[in-house]
């Protein structure tokens, strides 16, 4: 069965962007991948990339370069619901914005929804 390896974000600056990400969840560098423009981040079961505004020309797709809009949405999985009421305000330390604060889901989880310093969703989530 196939399985996820990597999810890739396109960023203005893939040096402070992927700082976010470790600075908030604790996600290590990896270091051995690192180039002017991309930097790596292990979360454990996947990894987490930032690519450069360059690599749209570098992967043939600068046509589809428009930025506008939410174009994804990230979602990291924690272990309890205490743990996403700290998470949230270490996000926010961090430069993150809320969206919408802790709450239930019709699905029944635990999760907040924010956007990173440049704009890009993300959730902090326990599924109950």
């Amino acid at each position: 069965m196939p399985n996820l390896s990597y999810v890739n974000v396109f960023a203005k600056d893939v040096v402070a962007l992927s700082g976010f990400y470790q600075r908030v969840f604790g996600f290590p560098e990896i270091e051995s991948i690192r180039s002017p423009i991309f930097r790596g981040l292990d979360t454990g079961k996947s990894s987490l990339g930032f690519n450069a505004l360059d690599a749209y020309e570098l992967l043939h797709l600068a046509e589809h370069s428009d930025t506008r809009g939410v174009k994804f949405l990230l979602n990291i999985d924690v272990d309890s619901q205490d743990e996403v009421d700290r998470m949230v305000p270490v996000a926010l330390e961090a430069g993150a914005t809320l969206v919408k604060p802790p709450y239930v889901t019709y699905y029944n989880w635990y999760q907040s929804v924010l956007l990173d310093p440049e704009g890009n969703v993300f959730r902090i989530n326990f599924m109950m």
